[in-house]
């Protein structure tokens, strides 16, 4: 059997479109964040989800053990994207105060999390959180999409007295 080339691999999953998140935590020396398109859902009951994390991450070790957030970014938020990606852009950062975890304003979704547990993938590593808080809008997502990013459109709702539409008002819920 060939073995797989690591370009090859690279491309063929960026056929796979994802929505961007940007990742906070409290670190000892500030408030540290980077983007993230490797998250998925895990279980409802408890509430999990998991987000993995290159090795080499300046920011890897930092998430060790820690509370966090996942930021899920509106449409106009690719500067942030970029700027937590290492490109560092020049814009203010829309920082707010998290019930476990720093936030960022703006956000069309976002999780609280507490540490679950982490796990060994390869060059990277799973980290698993509990969900704590959420918070969620109406709006367009940014997604990434072979190696771009791209708007990901909100759906048109279609009135139907059978229709409940959860995204009515914008959405808080704490523990």
């Amino acid at each position: 059997m060939r073995a797989i080339d690591t370009y090859q691999l690279r491309t063929c999953l960026g056929c796979f479109g994802t929505g961007v998140t940007v990742v906070t935590v409290d670190a000892e020396d500030g408030r540290r964040g980077l983007t993230v398109n490797a998250f998925t859902s895990v279980s409802l009951e408890p509430p999990l989800v998991l987000i993995s994390i290159n090795k080499r991450a300046r920011s890897h070790d930092t998430l060790a053990g820690r509370p966090f957030a996942v930021n899920v970014l509106s449409s106009d938020q690719e500067r942030l994207a970029r700027h937590f990606a290492g490109d560092h852009q020049d814009i203010e950062l829309p920082w707010e105060e998290g019930q476990v975890a720093p936030r960022l304003g703006g956000a069309i979704a976002l999780m609280e999390c507490r540490p679950w547990g982490s796990y060994e993938g390869g060059d990277h590593t799973l980290y698993l959180g509990e969900v704590v808080a959420l918070s969620y809008r109406h709006g367009d997502a940014l997604g990434y999409f072979r190696s771009r990013f791209v708007r990901l459109s909100e759906p048109a709702l279609v009135a139907s007295p059978h229709t409940h539409d959860p995204f009515e008002l914008p959405y808080d819920a704490y523990e």
